[in-house]
């Protein structure tokens, strides 16, 4: 009933005419996808020459220990380092004090607008430029814990501010200070709040682990230009390339669908009331 007041449900004319786009626009997405790849097979981009690396062991390995496991390596790092990034920002945009809170909005709006390729470079040249590969390595991961950071802090944000008003008076009411309040009521209330976007955040983070190349990172694209290099075979190496990234980024969503569904269905989210007893006294329901 909910959903029939605020949508019209189509009638039988406006379902088959929405089929009927979503047949056509098929077809010219199939034209299109069969005429890129009649223009690649005539420039042989599909010659056993070009794909024959990708079935040698040798560069096999390469590509999955050198490159898509080390790449698994930065993204998570980063990943850790901006969800605590994230955390300290967001709160301390939500401080009661200026000397904390604006600070915290000005690092949060610098480094959303820095783009992240020129992040990694100012700092390889500012810091690893001198320190090899781990200099490379660690330029991207700082770059990517700066961006993804300031990006997550508006999430924890939103995500603490979008927990009911009556949770924070009633923490209050019994007594409670801002920093319990926080820690104890509204961040745990959330979290389940903020899941889906803190994952979107970490396939980004996988993703934008790829520019690295910019400052000679290791990981997957560096493996990939290795090879292409040698062989001249840049359009196979960006479809195998593409297709790890690809796998990587769905495995990584699955298992945070999966984490997320056992941690909103098995944890039992915080909530506070303020109820009286008999004896006169407040309690905190959990």
């Amino acid at each position: 009933m909910s959903a029939g007041v605020l949508f019209d449900a189509p009638g039988p004319r406006t379902v088959a005419r929405h089929r009927l786009y979503s047949i056509l626009g098929s077809v010219v997405l199939a034209v299109f996808v069969a005429l890129a790849l009649w223009r690649l097979y005539e420039r042989g981009q599909f010659e056993f020459d070009k794909w024959e690396p990708f079935l040698t062991p040798r560069y096999i390995t390469a590509l999955l220990v050198d490159g898509l496991l080390t790449t698994l390596q930065m993204a998570f790092s980063a990943v850790i380092g901006a969800v605590v990034l994230g955390v300290v920002l967001g709160v301390g945009k939500l401080s009661d004090h200026a000397l904390v809170r604006w600070p915290s909005w000005a690092i949060v709006e610098f480094f959303r607008a820095v783009p992240v390729l020129l992040l990694m470079i100012f700092i390889f040249y500012a810091y690893g430029i001198d320190r090899g590969d781990s200099g490379a390595y660690w330029s991207v991961v700082i770059a990517l814990v700066l961006y993804n950071g300031a990006v997550l802090a508006e999430v924890f944000r939103a995500g603490i501010l979008a927990v009911p008003q009556g949770q924070a008076e009633a923490a209050y009411a019994i007594g409670m200070r801002k920093t319990q309040v926080t820690n104890i009521v509204l961040l745990p209330q959330a979290v389940k709040i903020m899941i889906p976007a803190i994952i979107s955040q970490c396939v980004v983070a996988l993703k934008d682990t790829s520019l690295g190349y910019a400052v000679a990172a290791p990981g997957l694209t560096k493996v990939g230009q290795a090879i292409y290099q040698q062989f001249g075979n840049q359009v196979p190496t960006v479809f195998v390339l593409a297709a790890l990234y690809i796998a990587a980024n769905v495995a990584l969503t699955m298992i945070a669908n999966k984490v997320q569904k056992r941690f909103v269905g098995e944890k039992k989210v915080l909530q506070v009331s303020q109820v009286g007893g008999a004896d006169g006294r407040d309690r905190m329901h959990i």
